[in-house]
Protein backbone atom coordinates (compact mmCIF):
# COMPACT_ATOMS: atom_id res chain seq x y z
CA UNK A 1 0.00 0.00 0.00
CA UNK A 2 1.17 3.55 -0.72
CA UNK A 3 1.89 5.77 1.97
CA UNK A 4 -0.99 8.03 2.38
CA UNK A 5 -1.63 10.99 4.61
CA UNK A 6 -5.23 10.69 6.33
CA UNK A 7 -7.91 12.85 9.06
CA UNK A 8 -8.19 9.86 11.04
CA UNK A 9 -11.13 10.04 13.41
CA UNK A 10 -11.58 9.13 16.94
CA UNK A 11 -14.18 6.79 17.91
CA UNK A 12 -13.31 5.59 21.41
CA UNK A 13 -10.55 6.19 23.95
CA UNK A 14 -10.28 4.06 27.03
CA UNK A 15 -7.52 3.49 29.52
CA UNK A 16 -7.12 -0.43 29.48
CA UNK A 17 -4.26 -0.85 31.93
CA UNK A 18 -2.26 1.58 34.40
CA UNK A 19 -0.55 4.61 32.03
CA UNK A 20 -1.92 2.79 28.44
CA UNK A 21 -4.18 3.85 26.64
CA UNK A 22 -6.17 1.75 23.63
CA UNK A 23 -7.88 4.32 21.08
CA UNK A 24 -10.07 3.23 17.74
CA UNK A 25 -10.03 5.57 14.78
CA UNK A 26 -12.11 5.68 11.63
CA UNK A 27 -9.22 5.75 8.68
CA UNK A 28 -10.21 3.15 6.25
CA UNK A 29 -7.67 4.26 3.83
CA UNK A 30 -5.20 2.53 6.63
CA UNK A 31 -7.58 0.24 7.46
CA UNK A 32 -7.79 -1.29 3.66
CA UNK A 33 -3.57 -2.05 3.06
CA UNK A 34 -2.08 -1.75 6.66
CA UNK A 35 -0.18 -5.17 7.38
CA UNK A 36 0.82 -6.44 10.89
CA UNK A 37 4.35 -4.90 11.84
CA UNK A 38 3.82 -1.77 10.20
CA UNK A 39 3.40 1.92 12.26
CA UNK A 40 1.93 4.76 11.40
CA UNK A 41 3.51 8.55 12.30
CA UNK A 42 0.58 10.94 14.38
CA UNK A 43 1.12 14.85 14.40
CA UNK A 44 -0.06 16.64 17.72
CA UNK A 45 -2.17 19.23 17.80
CA UNK A 46 -0.81 22.20 17.79
CA UNK A 47 -1.51 22.79 21.15
CA UNK A 48 0.27 20.34 22.53
CA UNK A 49 4.16 22.73 21.96
CA UNK A 50 5.18 20.07 20.12
CA UNK A 51 6.87 19.56 16.74
CA UNK A 52 7.78 16.41 15.80
CA UNK A 53 4.84 13.37 15.07
CA UNK A 54 4.92 10.39 17.04
CA UNK A 55 5.11 6.84 15.60
CA UNK A 56 2.52 4.44 16.93
CA UNK A 57 2.34 0.60 15.80
CA UNK A 58 -0.89 -0.24 14.07
CA UNK A 59 -2.38 -2.52 16.94
CA UNK A 60 -5.39 -3.75 14.81
CA UNK A 61 -7.06 -2.64 10.95
CA UNK A 62 -10.98 -3.74 9.78
CA UNK A 63 -10.93 -3.09 6.60
CA UNK A 64 -14.77 -3.82 6.69
CA UNK A 65 -15.42 -1.34 9.60
CA UNK A 66 -12.63 1.28 8.46
CA UNK A 67 -11.34 1.43 12.32
CA UNK A 68 -7.92 0.90 13.14
CA UNK A 69 -6.68 0.59 17.35
CA UNK A 70 -3.37 2.39 18.57
CA UNK A 71 -2.61 0.58 21.71
CA UNK A 72 0.22 3.21 24.04
CA UNK A 73 1.93 4.03 26.95
CA UNK A 74 1.02 8.04 28.16
CA UNK A 75 5.25 8.89 28.99
CA UNK A 76 5.11 12.33 27.86
CA UNK A 77 3.84 15.33 26.43
CA UNK A 78 3.13 14.00 22.74
CA UNK A 79 1.41 10.67 24.75
CA UNK A 80 -0.64 12.80 27.24
CA UNK A 81 -1.90 14.92 24.29
CA UNK A 82 -3.34 11.72 22.53
CA UNK A 83 -5.36 10.82 26.00
CA UNK A 84 -6.96 14.49 25.98
CA UNK A 85 -8.59 14.04 22.35
CA UNK A 86 -11.78 13.56 22.15
CA UNK A 87 -14.27 11.61 20.11
CA UNK A 88 -14.95 13.20 16.94
CA UNK A 89 -12.01 14.97 16.40
CA UNK A 90 -9.49 14.04 13.51
CA UNK A 91 -5.79 13.53 14.02
CA UNK A 92 -3.20 13.74 11.26
CA UNK A 93 -1.47 10.25 10.31
CA UNK A 94 1.13 9.41 7.92
CA UNK A 95 0.95 5.28 7.39
CA UNK A 96 1.00 3.01 6.77
CA UNK A 97 5.28 3.15 7.29
CA UNK A 98 7.57 0.69 7.76
CA UNK A 99 8.27 -3.46 6.61
CA UNK A 100 5.82 -5.69 7.96
CA UNK A 101 6.15 -9.27 9.23
CA UNK A 102 6.89 -11.90 6.99
CA UNK A 103 4.86 -15.51 6.97
CA UNK A 104 6.20 -18.14 5.15
CA UNK A 105 3.61 -19.80 3.43
CA UNK A 106 3.71 -23.09 4.88
CA UNK A 107 4.06 -21.67 8.48
CA UNK A 108 0.66 -23.23 10.35
CA UNK A 109 1.64 -22.90 13.94
CA UNK A 110 3.02 -19.43 15.06
CA UNK A 111 4.43 -18.23 18.02
CA UNK A 112 3.88 -14.23 19.32
CA UNK A 113 5.81 -13.49 21.96
CA UNK A 114 5.06 -10.16 23.83
CA UNK A 115 6.51 -7.50 26.85
CA UNK A 116 4.72 -5.21 27.99
CA UNK A 117 3.66 -2.75 25.19
CA UNK A 118 5.59 -4.65 22.92
CA UNK A 119 1.57 -6.31 22.37
CA UNK A 120 0.74 -3.45 19.89
CA UNK A 121 3.76 -4.67 18.02
CA UNK A 122 2.24 -8.25 17.16
CA UNK A 123 -1.28 -8.00 17.78
CA UNK A 124 -2.32 -7.67 14.39
CA UNK A 125 0.08 -10.50 13.39
CA UNK A 126 -2.85 -12.63 15.88
CA UNK A 127 -5.68 -11.53 13.06
CA UNK A 128 -3.89 -11.99 10.22
CA UNK A 129 -3.29 -15.79 10.96
CA UNK A 130 -6.72 -16.32 12.09
CA UNK A 131 -8.22 -15.01 8.80
CA UNK A 132 -5.51 -17.48 7.18
CA UNK A 133 -6.22 -20.53 9.04
CA UNK A 134 -2.81 -20.66 11.10
CA UNK A 135 -2.79 -21.47 15.15
CA UNK A 136 -1.65 -19.07 17.11
CA UNK A 137 -0.44 -19.08 20.58
CA UNK A 138 0.75 -15.76 22.20
CA UNK A 139 3.25 -15.88 25.32
CA UNK A 140 3.11 -12.04 27.18
CA UNK A 141 5.84 -11.03 29.87
CA UNK A 142 4.54 -8.43 32.39
CA UNK A 143 5.76 -6.56 35.84
CA UNK A 144 2.84 -8.39 37.49
CA UNK A 145 -0.65 -9.40 37.05
CA UNK A 146 -2.13 -5.73 37.04
CA UNK A 147 -0.05 -5.31 33.74
CA UNK A 148 -1.38 -8.18 31.97
CA UNK A 149 -3.12 -7.73 28.95
CA UNK A 150 -6.82 -7.94 28.66
CA UNK A 151 -7.67 -11.78 27.16
CA UNK A 152 -10.64 -9.97 26.32
CA UNK A 153 -8.64 -7.92 23.78
CA UNK A 154 -7.54 -11.03 22.11
CA UNK A 155 -9.65 -13.42 19.75
CA UNK A 156 -10.92 -16.53 21.41
CA UNK A 157 -8.87 -18.69 18.73
CA UNK A 158 -5.90 -17.53 20.82
CA UNK A 159 -3.70 -19.40 23.15
CA UNK A 160 -2.64 -16.77 25.78
CA UNK A 161 0.03 -17.64 28.45
CA UNK A 162 1.27 -14.88 30.84
CA UNK A 163 4.97 -14.80 32.80
CA UNK A 164 4.92 -12.30 35.49
CA UNK A 165 7.93 -10.95 37.18
CA UNK A 166 6.42 -11.28 40.26
CA UNK A 167 4.37 -14.77 40.35
CA UNK A 168 1.01 -12.57 40.39
CA UNK A 169 -0.16 -14.19 37.56
CA UNK A 170 0.95 -17.52 35.22
CA UNK A 171 4.40 -18.02 35.33
CA UNK A 172 7.08 -16.65 37.60
CA UNK A 173 9.40 -15.51 35.76
CA UNK A 174 10.53 -14.18 32.37
CA UNK A 175 8.40 -14.88 29.29
CA UNK A 176 11.69 -16.21 27.54
CA UNK A 177 11.47 -19.00 29.76
CA UNK A 178 8.39 -19.74 28.25
CA UNK A 179 9.77 -20.28 25.03
CA UNK A 180 11.56 -23.78 25.20
CA UNK A 181 8.11 -25.09 25.85
CA UNK A 182 6.56 -24.11 21.98
CA UNK A 183 9.77 -24.15 20.06
CA UNK A 184 8.62 -27.30 18.26
CA UNK A 185 5.22 -26.85 17.62
CA UNK A 186 6.16 -23.24 16.17
CA UNK A 187 6.80 -23.12 12.70
CA UNK A 188 7.74 -18.97 13.45
CA UNK A 189 8.30 -17.09 16.31
CA UNK A 190 7.42 -13.22 16.41
CA UNK A 191 8.65 -10.78 18.85
CA UNK A 192 8.32 -7.38 20.21
CA UNK A 193 9.36 -5.64 23.50
CA UNK A 194 12.30 -4.79 25.28
CA UNK A 195 15.72 -5.20 23.37
CA UNK A 196 17.27 -7.58 26.52
CA UNK A 197 14.17 -9.71 25.57
CA UNK A 198 14.75 -10.11 21.75
CA UNK A 199 18.42 -10.81 22.48
CA UNK A 200 17.21 -13.27 24.84
CA UNK A 201 15.12 -14.47 22.20
CA UNK A 202 17.48 -14.71 19.32
CA UNK A 203 19.99 -16.43 21.39
CA UNK A 204 17.26 -19.21 21.84
CA UNK A 205 16.34 -18.70 18.14
CA UNK A 206 19.89 -19.05 16.96
CA UNK A 207 20.32 -22.57 19.27
CA UNK A 208 16.85 -23.95 18.21
CA UNK A 209 18.01 -26.14 14.57
CA UNK A 210 20.84 -27.77 17.21
CA UNK A 211 18.59 -28.59 19.79
CA UNK A 212 15.32 -29.86 17.27
CA UNK A 213 17.50 -31.58 14.52
CA UNK A 214 15.16 -29.04 12.31
CA UNK A 215 15.57 -27.61 8.85
CA UNK A 216 15.20 -24.07 7.84
CA UNK A 217 12.34 -22.91 6.01
CA UNK A 218 12.90 -22.88 2.26
CA UNK A 219 16.38 -24.80 2.54
CA UNK A 220 15.65 -26.51 -0.79
CA UNK A 221 14.12 -23.70 -2.37
CA UNK A 222 16.34 -21.91 -5.73
CA UNK A 223 18.83 -24.58 -6.05
CA UNK A 224 20.72 -23.77 -2.60
CA UNK A 225 20.55 -20.26 -3.52
CA UNK A 226 20.37 -18.25 -0.18
CA UNK A 227 17.83 -15.33 -0.24
CA UNK A 228 20.20 -11.56 0.28
CA UNK A 229 19.86 -10.85 4.10
CA UNK A 230 17.03 -8.42 4.83
CA UNK A 231 15.26 -9.48 2.00
CA UNK A 232 11.10 -10.74 2.21
CA UNK A 233 12.01 -13.80 1.19
CA UNK A 234 15.12 -14.23 3.45
CA UNK A 235 12.78 -13.06 6.18
CA UNK A 236 9.73 -15.36 5.59
CA UNK A 237 12.71 -18.22 5.71
CA UNK A 238 13.81 -16.80 9.92
CA UNK A 239 12.32 -18.54 12.33
CA UNK A 240 12.55 -15.46 14.40
CA UNK A 241 10.80 -11.87 13.28
CA UNK A 242 11.48 -9.12 15.82
CA UNK A 243 9.75 -5.34 16.44
CA UNK A 244 12.24 -3.09 16.96
CA UNK A 245 10.72 -0.17 19.42
CA UNK A 246 13.33 3.03 18.45
CA UNK A 247 12.73 6.30 19.00
CA UNK A 248 11.89 8.32 15.79
CA UNK A 249 12.54 11.72 13.94
CA UNK A 250 11.18 11.86 10.52
CA UNK A 251 10.16 8.33 10.01
CA UNK A 252 10.75 8.23 6.84
CA UNK A 253 14.50 7.56 6.68
CA UNK A 254 16.38 11.05 6.62
CA UNK A 255 17.00 11.98 9.85
CA UNK A 256 19.27 8.50 10.80
CA UNK A 257 17.67 8.89 14.51
CA UNK A 258 16.89 5.53 14.84
CA UNK A 259 19.29 3.31 13.92
CA UNK A 260 20.14 0.51 15.06
CA UNK A 261 23.30 -1.50 14.62
CA UNK A 262 23.01 -4.94 12.02
CA UNK A 263 25.74 -7.68 10.95
CA UNK A 264 26.56 -5.74 7.90
CA UNK A 265 25.96 -2.20 9.08
CA UNK A 266 23.40 0.58 10.15
CA UNK A 267 19.73 -0.56 9.89
CA UNK A 268 16.78 2.24 9.96
CA UNK A 269 14.31 1.16 11.92
CA UNK A 270 11.35 2.99 10.06
CA UNK A 271 12.54 2.39 6.65
CA UNK A 272 15.02 -1.47 6.73
CA UNK A 273 12.09 -2.57 9.70
CA UNK A 274 10.91 -1.90 11.99
CA UNK A 275 11.12 -5.80 11.38
CA UNK A 276 13.56 -7.33 10.89
CA UNK A 277 14.83 -10.89 11.03
CA UNK A 278 16.59 -11.82 14.37
CA UNK A 279 19.87 -12.95 12.15
CA UNK A 280 20.14 -9.20 10.87
CA UNK A 281 20.86 -7.67 14.07
CA UNK A 282 23.81 -7.58 15.69
CA UNK A 283 22.32 -8.29 19.39
CA UNK A 284 24.97 -8.13 22.05
CA UNK A 285 26.82 -10.50 23.66
CA UNK A 286 25.81 -10.62 27.16
CA UNK A 287 22.29 -11.67 25.82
Amino acid sequence: MTMRLVAAELVDSRQILPGQWLQSFHAPELASGSRAGQFVHVRTGDYSGLVLRRPFSINTADPATGIITLHFRMVGRGTEWMTRVREGERLDMLGPLGRPFEVDPRSHHLLLIAGGLGMAGVRMLADEAIRDGRGITILFGALSASHVYPSSLLPDEVEYVVATDDGSLGHHGYVTELVPDYEAWADQAFACGPQPMLARLAQLAAGRRDRLGVAKLGRKRGGGKSDPLGSAAARRKSFLQVSMEQTMGCAVGACLGCTVIGVEGPLRVCREGPVFAAEEIAWPASA
